[in-house]
């Protein structure tokens, strides 16, 4: 029997072990040390540009911190990407600031630097003043239209908060994704390029900002003999062994980068003749996709299999692994959801034992942000209705790719 294809797990390189137990036998098993240390030192050498980075307990952490360094508090505005996963927007309530949503455009499904300059200017027209930062998303990997996008954020002096939670090795014209803004974003979730088991960081421009960063996300404390708090601090350094692990990864992490770019390719060659079912590359030669999952659109016309039946049942659990955290619902519908040939795919392919997941929900279109300013172009809406993700990590091979496609072919109503 075939074993279950999961979206994207982690995989170990075997190296982890050996930073784990030196840990242990030093007695670093505390929120720094050297393994923390080092993992910082690797990524800093990873991302280049002459950028230091903060290890921390997630990428939501970082994003905190980053809007704590832009000054970001009550009052204040966020223009951020609205085609994203929550933990771009969150941060940015924790501080009493508003999220100010951004629609995508059609070629990276990312921020439309269109929409954010007119948002800009509204905002200074509705409200008095600038929004305190910019947050653009590298949605599944893949680089947004960066050229447009500094441009505007140099033009109105406005501080650009990178979310490259997933898209670690993604790069620009060369330049690696989080390093052009003012800070940068990277996690290391179980389901990320890399993982920590959980973590993040946060690439910063220099080495006294580090420090002030590093100052906040250790409950910022004084240098007095006693606890002496003048700040408002955080919990949010990573362990020691969170770090160990991090460190192990850093030896697979071009194996694990190429190894998403390869099911690309593959995945391109093997749906080149399916139609109705666009496979998402990249616009042009200056970018440069991590491929962290790869994805599809199903047009509104493709008759697949089992539509019929495609809402009829409450899924168990959750996406994402939340099963058991998640609350339980009562309607079988939300205002905005995939269309019904791509929840009877998603369902086709489940019962294949192959996860498959619907693109993200755009956060202007979630109920906790109803009030929540947005400019929107219908973009990222229409991408959610007829998107699906596909198994695209280190533990997904050739075979499973064939197989994943077969399936999806055979989903497909002639």
């Amino acid at each position: 029997m075939r074993n279950r294809i999961y979206l994207c797990l982690a995989h170990m390189s075997g190296n982890e072990q050996k930073f784990i137990q030196e840990a242990f036998d030093t007695n670093w098993v505390v929120p720094l040390g050297p393994n923390v240390n080092g993992f910082e030192q690797d990524l800093k050498e990873f991302v280049g540009e002459n950028k230091e980075v903060v290890a921390l307990s997630a990428g939501t952490a970082a994003i905190h911190l980053a809007l704590v360094a832009c000054g970001v508090g009550p009052g204040d505005e966020v223009l951020v990407q609205s085609f994203t996963f929550c933990a771009s927007s969150h941060p940015i309530t924790y501080l009493g600031a508003t999220p100010v949503f951004i629609d995508s455009e059609k070629d990276t499904w990312n921020m439309d630097p269109v929409l954010l300059e007119e948002a800009i200017k509204d905002r200074i027209a509705k409200t008095g003043k600038k929004p305190k930062a910019i947050i653009p998303v590298y949605l599944y990997g893949m680089p947004a239209k960066l050229d447009e996008i500094m441009a505007i954020a140099t033009k109105y002096d406005i501080p650009i908060v990178e979310d490259a939670a997933e898209g670690m090795g993604s790069k620009y014209r060369g330049q690696a994704c989080g390093t052009f803004g003012d800070y940068g974003i990277l996690s290391f979730n179980g389901n990320k390029m890399i993982t920590t088991s959980g973590g993040g960081a946060l690439i910063c421009p220099d080495l006294e900002t580090k420090r002030d960063i590093m100052f906040y996300a250790t409950q910022a404390r004084e240098n007095y003999p006693y606890y002496q708090h003048e700040k408002i601090g955080y919990n949010y350094r990573m362990s020691n062994i969170c770090a160990g692990i991090g460190r192990g990864q850093m030896t697979v992490l071009e194996e694990h980068i190429n190894h998403h770019k390869h099911t690309y390719e593959l995945y391109k060659e093997l749906l080149a003749d399916v139609d109705g079912v666009t496979l998402h590359g990249n616009p042009s030669a200056e970018y440069d996709s991590n491929f962290w999952l790869n994805t599809i659109i199903l047009s509104p016309e493709l008759k697949v299999v089992g539509e019929n039946k495609a809402y009829e049942v409450n899924i168990q659990g959750a996406v994402g692994g939340a099963a058991g955290v998640t609350h339980s619902v009562e309607s079988l519908h939300t205002e905005c959801e995939p269309n019904r040939n791509v929840e009877a795919m998603r369902l086709a392919l489940d019962a294949a034992g192959i996860e498959s997941r619907p693109l993200w929900k755009p956060m202007h279109k979630q109920p906790v942000y109803a009030n929540a300013p947005a400019y929107v172009n219908g973009v990222s809406e229409e991408l959610f209705k007829m998107g699906l993700c596909l198994p695209s990590g280190p533990c997904v091979s050739d075979d499973d790719i064939r197989y994943i496609v077969e399936q999806i072919k055979n989903a497909i109503i002639k």
